[in-house]
């Protein structure tokens, strides 16, 4: 007979089947397949958006491309569809010297005012739960509430993009985001799709070349570059116009964290970067920028060699200097996450008289999908009234009703012109404020193509890798290696490598050797598959101009500021029987400089020192790591460094530090526990004051001669020359 059991079990396989079978019509498996639109018009062209000339806008009839940025838009509910992880913070900008020359923007004239900010990091490829050490590029929106209105700098901490046109952006983000079968990999780029892409859209091998480098791993959101990444136009009151790119510089460097140590902290602290900037706040250490301006006179637009309107292409530093015009403090953390840094909608089409849009493809594109995007994500037309996106000027127009309607608006009239209501609200004269677009001729074919001078890829990719330091084009080299190794298509992986040989033959050669591949003689044909040609390099020569940069000292982190350890957090190992004023001077100086102590040790509660005095401890060995804080600092006391020698925890947290190339002190008296690590006999023989800049480890006998050279090296920020012959294990 059969048993109850085996008949529920049939009944749940025949329940299932049935569930299978009445799902098939709706599997598709585009396999073979033509491509159409959702209402199954064939496609000729999904590459390139329609236009008004090859260098022209991009047209709202293009009801191809809408309909691709429509349904993109509207993937992910409630979350953001890319930069889902953010952070958020409150502040001021401040003018230095009027721009009227170039510019009738309000807030970029006058120096008296303090125009309010709103800014919001984040990672672009992982959701709300992923870890803040991603390898990833990095939002940095900023909102201005300005007298004229809100005016938003939506960008990145990398001055360009993947890609050329918005038409790519759904293709580029299903990419890279977890692949569609399985949801793996979370907030990660070293998969098989995403590669397979790049490799045949070798107009992002410019944007790959900053995604692989140490700028995709920083150490704080404090410590980074911003960027507008699009050219966009400064227009005066004459009505002339100039090309300006958009920068933000930060005051305390532009500093990064290993590859290795990222990862690690991801498992210790996910919220690293959020807690970084939230308690910089809080205890007054207000991150600062400087805005920054290259400034273009539209006479000068083909100069340089490249178009400025490929978002694709930086204009080196050497050719146009960045002008500094003014500095943001972030000076206030949100009172609620979610009703400021989650629900804060940015739009790169909020500008304000003196500003305007040139036919970047990449930027028409995101002018329509940003609001689209909000619609979904903030339930309607009306996101503008949420409180943290409302302009600090009166709103008066004849929108009404819909999803979440907050003002309440009096009166019969609703639209214009009128004579009921006095034909209010009224249009306001460019003269007394009004926003007028720039009057651009424009007189071209409609088509779907791009310019050819937007097909040079590689020119500046090797620009980038040229101007990095040896340790940087090292970790470029690193990154490309652990990526591309975890693909598991050995044809994406050969076809990458072929793509690194037209930016640089060694690169490619160290990048393939890592993966135990040849460079490809002959690449594979076309070489761009979005726009193809026969694979040829020279099809994707640069135009040749006078004064070509071949290095840019801007682009390597190496010549970045180092002259502060603001804000820097500092561990001191210490036990029972510490040595309170081999302690307490080293802390003294370090926190009058600005940096922050934590007091680390084998439990929590307190320790005494060698005086009897009690010391608070903030973490233990347990639930502390080196690689949250930036040097290490072991003082005297001859029971404290007893009881560290034998403390294995205390000799890890060294070595990990060491390998991490950071800044490490200890008093004389603790020599003996630098003795116990791995890392001590690779050290020179004695630590003068050269040596401590070369290698970064300082020890000295009395507080007051070690602090200075410590905080030296602390402001160095890493000592990356340890890491290839001092490569140690920790």
């Amino acid at each position: 007979m059969m048993k109850e059991k085996d008949i529920l079990d049939k009944s749940s396989v025949t329940a299932e089947n049935d569930k299978i079978k009445s799902l098939a019509p709706h599997t598709t498996d585009a396999t073979g397949k033509m491509m159409t639109t959702d209402h199954g018009l064939a496609i000729n062209d999904d590459q390139n958006s329609l236009r008004a000339g090859d260098r022209g806008a991009t047209l709202l009839e293009d009801f191809i491309f809408r309909e691709k940025l429509t349904h993109f838009d509207h993937e992910r509910i409630p979350e953001r569809v890319v930069h889902a992880r953010g952070s958020g913070a409150h502040g001021v900008f401040k003018l230095y010297e009027p721009l009227e020359s170039v510019t009738k923007a309000g807030f970029l004239n006058d120096t008296e005012i303090e125009t309010p900010v709103f800014v919001r990091f984040s990672t672009v490829a992982g959701s709300k739960g992923s870890t803040d050490l991603a390898r990833d590029v990095r939002g940095f929106a900023v909102k201005f509430y300005t007298q004229e209105g809100n005016f938003d700098l939506v960008g990145n901490n990398m001055p360009v993009f993947f890609i050329q046109d918005a038409m790519k952006f759904p293709d580029l983000v299903h990419a890279v985001k977890p692949e569609p079968d399985n949801e793996i990999p979370q907030a990660a780029s070293a998969h098989d799709t995403f590669w397979d892409f790049i490799s045949v859209m070798p107009e992002s091998t410019h944007m790959i070349m900053w995604l692989m480098s140490d700028r995709a791993i920083p150490r704080s959101y404090r410590m980074m570059e911003g960027f507008g990444v699009h050219t966009f136009r400064f227009i005066n009151v004459k009505g002339e116009a100039h090309f300006v790119k958009f920068h933000w510089k930060p005051l305390l460097g532009v500093h990064a964290v290993a590859w290795d140590e990222a990862q690690n902290i991801s498992g210790k602290d996910p919220d690293f970067h959020r807690r970084d900037l939230w308690e910089a706040i809080e205890s007054g250490a207000f991150p600062e920028w400087e805005l920054g301006v290259q400034i273009v006179p539209e006479k000068d637009e083909f100069k340089f060699g490249i178009d400025l309107l490929d978002p694709t292409k930086i204009i080196p530093e050497e050719q146009v200097p960045v002008q500094r015009i003014g500095k943001m403090t972030l000076n206030r953390n949100p009172d609620n996450f979610f009703a400021e840094t989650e629900q804060v909608a940015f739009h790169v089409g909020n500008v304000v008289p003196g500003i305007d849009f040139t036919n970047d493809p990449l930027l028409q594109g995101r002018l329509f999908s940003y609001t689209d995007t909000q619609l979904i994500r903030l339930g309607g037309p009306n996101f503008h009234e949420i409180p943290i996106n409302r302009p600090i000027v009166a709103v008066h127009n004849n929108q009404r009703d819909g999803f979440m309607r907050q003002t309440i608006n009096r009166g019969k009239v609703s639209y214009g012109p009128n004579a009921l209501g006095n034909n209010d609200p009224k249009q306001v004269k460019e003269a007394d404020g009004g926003f007028t677009s720039y009057e651009e001729r424009i007189d071209a074919k409609k088509v779907r193509s791009r310019s050819k001078s937007f097909l040079d890829h590689f020119s500046q990719a090797r620009l980038f890798f040229y101007s990095q330091s040896e340790p940087e084009k090292n970790h470029i080299i690193d990154a490309f290696s652990f990526e591309l190794g975890k693909v598991k298509t050995v044809a994406v992986r050969e076809r990458m490598v072929g793509i690194l040989s037209l930016v640089d033959k060694g690169l490619a050669a160290a990048v393939a050797f890592q993966l135990g591949l040849k460079v490809p003689e002959v690449l594979e044909k076309p070489v761009n598959r979005s726009i193809p040609a026969d694979g040829n390099p020279d099809d994707y020569k640069p135009i040749q101009v006078d004064g070509e940069v071949k290095k840019s000292l801007a682009l390597s982190m190496e010549n970045t500021v180092k002259d502060s350890i603001k804000s820097r957090k500092i561990a001191f190992l210490v036990a029972d029987g510490v040595d309170a004023e081999s302690l307490l001077s080293v802390k003294e100086s370090i926190v009058a400089a600005g940096g922050v102590v934590h007091i680390i040790a084998p439990k929590q509660g307190m320790v005494v020192a060698s005086d009897d005095t009690p010391v608070p401890v903030d973490e233990s060995f347990l639930t502390a790591a080196s690689v949250l804080y930036d040097a290490v600092y072991v003082p005297g006391g001859t029971n404290s460094v007893a009881t560290l020698e034998a403390e294995a925890n205390a000799v890890h947290f060294l070595n990990e530090a060491f390998k991490h190339c950071k800044a490490i002190a200890a008093d004389e008296q603790a020599l003996q526990v630098l003795e116990a690590t791995y890392f001590f006999k690779k050290l020179p023989e004695d630590f003068s004051e050269e040596s401590v800049l070369a290698e970064g480890v300082v020890v000295a006998e009395d507080g007051a001669a070690l602090a200075p050279l410590f905080m030296q090296a602390i402001a160095q920020h890493r000592f990356w020359n340890r890491e290839k012959p001092r490569l140690i294990p920790a």
